[in-house]
């Protein structure tokens, strides 16, 4: 979004930005050059504290078959994400940028970028000892009728 003088106008995303159902496609590449693959769908209920978030599809790591995956978090109103545990993961900045999580020894960093919206990307790089790897996810509004 530009304004009138041709800058960049950044806009600060709310909860209610995500709720829903979308398109969710991630790319992940490790350190040792494995590639994997997931595709499926993202959904943000509404609780009565922020939002339940869940991710269901398929992931697929090389040739190899895909395998059915589930991930859920739960979002504060102030953009806070948390494990379905109740463990602190990380803030959203809401008007995107450079999100970390230390989950001793591993160092997780995310760059959240909302400036396709209404799609949106987030590039994790984790590492430590027992983990190298870039992931890249991308969504997508899904089609008000599923299709």
């Amino acid at each position: 979004m530009s304004g009138q003088d041709g800058d960049t106008v950044l806009v600060q995303r709310v909860l209610g930005d995500f709720s829903g159902d979308w398109l969710l496609t991630k790319s992940i590449t490790h350190g040792d050059g494995t590639v994997a693959a997931f595709r499926g769908t993202a959904r943000w209920r509404p609780t009565p504290e922020g939002a339940e978030y869940e991710e269901t599809g398929w992931l697929k790591v090389g040739s190899g078959t895909a395998l059915s995956a589930r991930q859920t978090y739960r979002w504060t109103r102030a953009l806070e994400i948390f494990f379905s545990d109740g463990r602190f993961f990380h803030r959203v900045p809401p008007g995107g940028g450079l999100a970390r999580h230390l989950c001793d020894p591993d160092y997780y960093e995310a760059t959240y970028d909302f400036t396709d919206w209404p799609g949106f990307s987030v590039v994790w790089r984790v590492t430590g000892p027992a983990k190298d790897y870039r992931m890249q996810c991308l969504y997508r509004r899904a089609a008000p009728d599923g299709a």
